[in-house]
């Protein structure tokens, strides 16, 4: 039988119901600003900034504390032409034939296309992997669990901790991916997830005048 974790005491901060309120409507207000950005400015951010929000995003929790995650960092331009250039093939496929006429009804408001020139202009592609599975020191297949789940979690985490740099970012999900894994070498065991441009956003950048969904559209109460 393996050892169990050791346990250790849990301290953190805790706050009486009106500080709890407080800082609960302020912390809300400040993610609802957070907006999908598609036009993004060259300027360097610091690979140091990038590790933190990384290490932001795999704080996430995650099925028995597999951590089944792979955060490429790529800054390297020949190679994010590279990831555009494939992107854009597949982008194009999915534009011309495989996308519904509804699922294209819907991305017209938005402005999308097959052009993802945001691949080449922002300074950091980070590409989040998720491991299926781990290889023992024989070669053998170790199990990981909820990594759909806990992969979406870290991503999560991560875009959030992008925002709170005040840097944007764009989720970006060209299919199929394999072409991803090929182009950065990736081992059999990971598969692409996510491909998200990071950086500062274009001088003069406009976005669509979205609304999120309202309270009551959310929330069903069990009381």
């Amino acid at each position: 039988m393996k050892d169990q974790h050791e346990f250790v005491p849990y301290e953190r901060d805790l706050y009486n119901k009106e500080e709890m309120i407080e800082r609960s409507a302020a912390f809300y207000a400040w993610a609802d600003t957070r907006r999908s950005v598609r036009d993004f400015s060259d300027k360097p951010v610091p690979k140091e900034v990038m590790e933190n929000l990384i290490m932001t995003g795999s704080t996430a929790p995650s099925g028995a504390h597999k951590q089944p995650w792979t955060f490429c960092l790529i800054s390297n331009a020949e190679l994010k032409s590279k990831l555009r250039e494939l992107a854009e093939e597949e982008e194009r496929k999915s534009y011309e034939g495989r996308m519904s006429e509804q699922w294209l009804k819907d991305l017209e408001p938005l402005g999308t296309d097959a052009v993802k020139e945001f691949i080449d202009i922002a300074p950091w592609i980070v590409v989040i992997m998720k491991r299926a599975y781990e290889t023992g020191p024989e070669g053998e297949k170790l199990n990981n669990y909820y990594v759909s789940e806990s992969v979406g979690l870290a991503a999560g985490f991560f875009l959030l901790a992008v925002h709170h740099a005040g840097l944007v970012a764009l989720t970006h999900t060209p299919s199929p991916m394999n072409f991803i894994a090929k182009a950065l070498d990736r081992p059999d065991n990971e598969r692409p997830f996510l491909l998200i441009p990071v950086g500062y956003p274009a001088e003069g950048v406009r976005v669509p005048d979205l609304k999120r969904k309202e309270k009551a559209e959310v929330i069903e109460y069990y009381e």
